[in-house]
């Protein structure tokens, strides 16, 4: 398949290098692979040079964000900054839907964090400076982790234990690099990204197992990376919100200290496929119903493994004495009908929800907010909520 770019090779990386890493863009539903120590060489980059970038092209005052076209059939309340950026991604990428290419493929495609830097380019609107210093750690046997911290602390700190999404097959720590500086910006907290193991190379608990090692890596070593291990937060995103609601069960059940919150931003929360919102939002982009269904396919290693409560959040037998929690949906979202159902239950539980639904925008929405003001007022919200945890 051929992938289009907006610019030659050598141009696209020292354009996409500091904005990629400092903005307040996307994850995204897929993207290039790297290694934990290549990217965070480049993040640590990014943040002593990230001044010296080239920004002639955004010396403008900024543009309204319009999109080119009418809003596509399957989200005709699309909010227009959403649609600018939904039609970039598009522009991107090949015309063949992900679900058709091999893994391989999919990893090298265009992200929306791709094309979310690219809005910004087009209508001239400027990277937020960056106010962290970034580092690698292994935390667990083939695991390692990028760990934000803000410049100049000297601890002790909350953490925050971030896992980023992909749907446990796709994605990096530059994916969602975005996401997280703009939560570590916001709360002054101490960010541990993790490079959890990916599928199919590992199914299914892997990438849990991976995620509950480093929480446990964070909690034994915070010390050392000015943090204080009293005040430990999860998140994550998508598959990354699974996974963080999953360290939470893990941890009550293996008598581990409970984190103090855990922000699930559009999680997955179930296994099935025909809930409202997946009838509804089946060929939504960037993750549409036939997408959720082959990276179940690439993880799980049969599909009795969807049944388990690590994976299927929403029928878990016991959710009482979890962490309280910030969940945050996207109305144009095959997983939004499950992200409400499992607030419901962990509220039916006894624990304490901050539920928020933002209507006109799509799944991967979190992290866009320089462009779109959902995102945003999201992030804000997120960072709020973990910062009350974390007092």
């Amino acid at each position: 398949m051929n992938y289009s770019f907006l610019l030659p090779a050598a141009g696209r990386r020292a354009w996409l290098l500091a904005p990629l890493l400092a903005s307040m863009a996307t994850l995204a539903a897929c993207s290039n692979t790297t290694t934990t120590d290549q990217t965070t060489a480049a993040a640590t980059a990014a943040d002593s040079a990230g001044t010296m970038a080239d920004t002639s092209a955004m010396t403008a005052a900024p543009k309204a964000v319009k999109p080119a076209g009418p809003a596509p059939a399957w989200a005709p309340n699309m909010a227009p900054e959403m649609q600018t950026v939904i039609e970039k991604l598009a522009s991107l990428s090949g015309p063949t839907p992900p679900e058709k290419l091999p893994v391989a493929e999919v990893r090298k495609a265009p992200s929306a964090t791709d094309a979310t830097m690219a809005v910004m380019k087009d209508f001239g609107i400027p990277t937020p400076p960056s106010n962290l210093d970034t580092m690698s750690r292994e935390v667990a046997p083939g695991v390692k982790a990028r760990i934000y911290t803000p410049k100049g602390a000297t601890g002790p700190l909350p953490v925050v234990v971030y896992y980023h999404g992909g749907g446990w097959v796709i994605a990096n720590l530059d994916t969602y690099d975005p996401s997280v500086r703009a939560l570590a910006e916001q709360t002054g907290a101490i960010f541990v990204s993790v490079a959890y193991r990916q599928a199919p190379e590992m199914k299914f608990p892997t990438a849990h197992n991976d995620s509950f090692a480093a929480y446990q890596w964070v909690l034994k070593n915070a010390v050392s990376i000015k943090g204080d291990p009293k005040r430990v937060a999860v998140a994550g995103e998508s598959a990354g919100g699974n996974l963080a609601a999953a360290v939470c069960m893990m941890a009550r059940d293996k008598g581990v200290m409970q984190p103090k919150h855990q922000l699930l931003v559009y999680p997955i929360a179930g296994y099935d496929l025909n809930t409202p919102s997946y009838q509804k939002n089946a060929a939504a982009k960037p993750l549409s119903k036939p997408f959720m269904a082959w990276f179940f396919d690439k993880y799980l290693r049969t599909p009795a493994d969807g049944k388990n409560p690590m994976i299927s959040l929403v029928t878990a037998p016991n959710l009482k004495g979890l962490a309280p929690a910030t969940i945050i949906g996207a109305g144009i979202d095959p997983l939004m009908s499950e992200g409400k159902t499992y607030a419901d239950k962990l509220q039916a539980a006894g624990v304490p929800v901050t539920y928020k639904l933002y209507d006109n925008v799509t799944h991967e929405f979190f992290g866009m907010g320089a462009v779109v003001p959902q995102a945003k007022e999201a992030e804000a919200l997120a960072a709020g909520e973990l910062k009350k945890a974390l007092q």
